[in-house]
């Protein structure tokens, strides 16, 4: 016989289950209700808040795949409170941090490492952890990519936790370019590539680019020589710019891209050339859904989606189509990766591929549409702001649930609210009926249906922190594949 919660074990349950919505969806930047401001004040409350009460569930939910940003957030705040730490959690700790900071991308770890070195947050464990990863052992490759690219960023992180200078990196930041000869080659590129144009085009994009502002060289000139060189999102970054100074988009494999980006580029395009690239866009956008219902492993039986295409779904300048793309390749991933799916958008529309965000949030309708299909599971993507009519979507499940013709319901928001706390929910005093949590990409569905239990209530606490210990498991456990097969 299972035992009822207690008052706090429910808070618990629910204070985390926001925070990890929160986590998934907010990035700090303006969204189309709310700006940038309100969005970091919202959010930095929600971690100091979830870090004094719940330390040891807030290192675990490094393991959740929440986005980077909150990654970033996290790793910030338990390297600055390391005596506040229970001596029996502190190895798992330190090896979440580790693992985590391994795999931010290079830029935000960066970031962070500035942010440690203004902030001042030099304890033993956060020089041990910044040391391990600035000096790379057995990778000097990426160790040296990293210190030409980020020059100015390594340098200051090194210096902060007291990292020696290994092999020529001591040359490289105390005379740079201006040094006689290297003998690692990426840095003696890097020295040369100041004295001949030449040498430019074997160095990054992101290293030449500057240097070629020095040289003179022509932007035609420079894009045309560096193409070998461009990574798959650098060709992604340089479609506009390609289109505009060479007449032509660089060569990209847009099948490479997961379905959240690929959607985000094809939003970008305009309309005509979407129309006119049709059948090989729909192509690209079905396999990597495949791909990414197989690398997740997210088998669906009979399932309906409600998509909204409303003006807000246009997003912000800083996160332009976010919303409508989460929607779009949300409706590729649940194809790939259900038995049988149909989509139903908010305004209906013929071919995806040539979508755009416009008119008012009308739910109800495709949401009756869509439940007179019967499906077995009903995934509603929207930011939650309903206005036609408002505020009746939410109802209309939790009658239909009561009454007996509602399948299993689930409500993904791309859209952090600064003033809820959390993505916006549709029926916000039955989150029981219409659990909401929040997304950043489309490949995170999986996960949201399995913290989606939590939101209705009917699983506990112990079972939450049962699941946080299993994806803490698997999370250090790929550290150590990955370290036998280097």
């Amino acid at each position: 016989m299972s035992i009822a919660p207690t008052p706090s074990q429910r808070v618990t349950r629910e204070d985390l289950f926001t925070f990890v919505s929160a986590c998934f969806a907010c990035t700090g930047q303006r969204e189309f209700y709310s700006d940038g401001r309100g969005q970091s004040v919202s959010i930095r409350f929600l971690h100091d808040y979830v870090l004094g009460n719940y330390r040891r569930l807030y290192a675990r939910i490094l393991a959740c795949g929440i986005n980077h940003y909150n990654q970033g957030e996290i790793l910030f705040r338990l390297l600055a409170t390391g005596r506040d730490g229970r001596p029996e959690d502190r190895a798992e700790e330190n090896a979440l941090i580790t693992r985590a900071l391994e795999r931010l991308p290079t830029q935000r770890a960066m970031r962070l490492l500035t942010r440690l070195s203004k902030a001042r947050i030099n304890n033993r464990r956060t020089r041990a952890i910044v040391q391990r990863w600035l000096a790379r052992d057995g990778k000097p490759d990426e160790r040296d990519f990293r210190a030409v690219k980020y020059r100015r960023a390594f340098r200051t992180g090194a210096i902060h936790v007291h990292l020696p200078f290994a092999g020529e990196l001591e040359a490289l930041f105390l005379r740079g370019w201006k040094e006689r000869r290297f003998k690692t080659p990426l840095f003696e590129s890097f020295r040369g590539a100041h004295y001949a144009e030449a040498a430019i085009y074997e160095l990054p994009y992101t290293i030449a680019e500057g240097l070629a502002k020095k040289h003179g060289v022509p932007r035609d000139v420079f894009l045309k020589r560096i193409e070998p060189r461009l990574t798959t999102l650098e060709r992604l970054r340089l479609q506009e710019t390609t289109r505009e100074v060479l007449g032509k988009s660089v060569a990209m494999d847009p099948a490479r891209l997961s379905p959240t980006r690929l959607a985000s580029f094809i939003l970008s395009l305009p309309i005509a050339e979407r129309r006119e690239r049709r059948d090989e866009l729909a192509r690209a956008l079905e396999i990597s859904a495949q791909r990414a219902a197989s690398r997740t492993n997210a088998r669906f039986e009979r399932v309906a989606c409600v998509l909204d295409r409303s003006w807000s779904t246009s997003g912000s300048f800083e996160k332009r189509s976010r919303p409508l793309a989460v929607a779009l390749a949300t409706s590729a991933f649940l194809r790939a990766s259900a038995a049988e799916a149909r989509m139903f958008w908010t305004l209906p529309i013929d071919d995806e591929i040539s979508i755009d965000a416009r008119g008012q949030t009308d739910l109800a309708t495709p949401i009756l549409e869509a439940l007179a299909w019967r499906p077995d599971l009903l995934v509603v993507v929207s930011d939650g702001f309903e206005n036609d009519p408002p505020d009746v979507a939410g109802d209309l499940l939790v009658a239909a649930r009561r009454c007996g013709h509602a399948p299993s319901v689930l409500h993904i928001n791309p859209v952090y609210d600064d003033l809820s706390f959390m993505p916006k929910p549709l029926a916000p005093n039955a989150q029981a009926i219409v659990p909401t949590i929040g997304v950043r990409d489309a490949e995170d569905i999986p996960t949201a249906i399995a913290f989606s239990t939590f939101a209705s209530g009917s699983s506990s606490l112990a079972d939450l922190e049962r699941v946080l210990a299993a994806r803490v498991a698997a999370f250090l456990a790929t550290n150590e594949r990955e370290e036998e097969a280097a």
